[in-house]
């Protein structure tokens, strides 16, 4: 896993595709989503965790792009 395109297929073959249009949004609730799956013990632990600093990362640049 290395970019945002393959946390949401992984999310995808659990059925979960998310678009809210805010990218912001989107991603925040992709986290959330990833740590049910997770808890629910459908993900290991690298997968929770790649997926995790996966869309971390991706929420900084983003709010990096907004505030400037």
């Amino acid at each position: 896993m290395k970019t945002i395109y393959d946390v949401q297929q992984l999310l995808k073959k659990f059925g979960t595709i998310i678009y809210i249009g805010e990218r912001l949004a989107d991603l925040q609730l992709m986290e959330a989503e990833i740590k049910e799956l997770y808890q629910s013990q459908c993900l290991s632990v690298e997968e929770y965790q790649m997926a995790i600093l996966l869309l971390r990362q991706e929420m900084s640049q983003v709010e990096n792009k907004e505030g400037e």
